[in-house]
């Protein structure tokens, strides 16, 4: 399966629960699966969305938080394994798309490409409910687990790479705005000048 068709299965599987993209082709992909105002596209945050996903999870433990990452991206941050480990929010979704590739960055090949296993190291780290998937079968299974059974969890899906050719706004306020609307502040959401 490509990133887009697994994006798409994602935002097809879910109802209204956040959606934190990291950086680059996730969120592009994440953006023409289906744009909605509980997406949280980041910009210039490389490795950071496991990190902010945690964030938002503990702060707001009524909510099912999605994480999309991609296998470059985590590798940068494998620390934050290992904090949400040891704070445990069950309302922790992580999903890895693991392309063995830095595919924003022009195709260079990543550790996953050369044996390093995310699952592995995720377990290692004490998150005890994880899954490897390569199919799109198999990510919904695991999206229809991890929404209801307890996390914190990773579902590392094995996917091909995308090329996508849309991009979501870069207005970074709008875009806050608007997704704090989604989980319930009172913020009113306003577009900028940038699109």
């Amino acid at each position: 399966m490509t990133r887009l068709e697994a994006s798409r299965a994602l935002v097809a599987a879910l109802g209204d629960e956040p959606i934190v993209a990291s950086l680059g082709h996730p969120a592009y992909d994440l953006f023409a699966a289906g744009d909605r105002r509980a997406n949280f596209y980041t910009w210039g945050s490389m490795g950071l969305a496991s990190s902010l996903g945690l964030g938002l999870a503990l702060a707001r433990p009524a909510l099912r938080v999605f994480v999309v990452d991609g296998d470059g991206s985590l590798l940068m941050n494998l620390g934050s394994l290992a904090t949400i480990a040891s704070t445990k929010p069950p309302n922790l979704v992580l999903i890895v798309w693991d392309n063995e590739e830095y595919g924003t960055t022009g195709g260079q090949a990543t550790a996953t490409a050369h044996g390093a296993d995310l699952d592995a190291a995720a377990r290692a780290m004490g998150i005890h409910a994880t899954v490897t998937v390569r199919t799109e079968e198999g990510l919904r299974a695991a999206i229809v687990r991890a929404r209801v059974d307890a996390g914190p969890w990773v579902i590392v899906a094995k996917v091909q790479e995308s090329a996508p050719a849309v991009k979501p706004p870069l207005d970074c306020v709008f875009i806050k705005q608007r997704f704090m609307a989604a989980i319930g502040s009172a913020e009113p959401a306003t577009r900028g000048t940038h699109q």
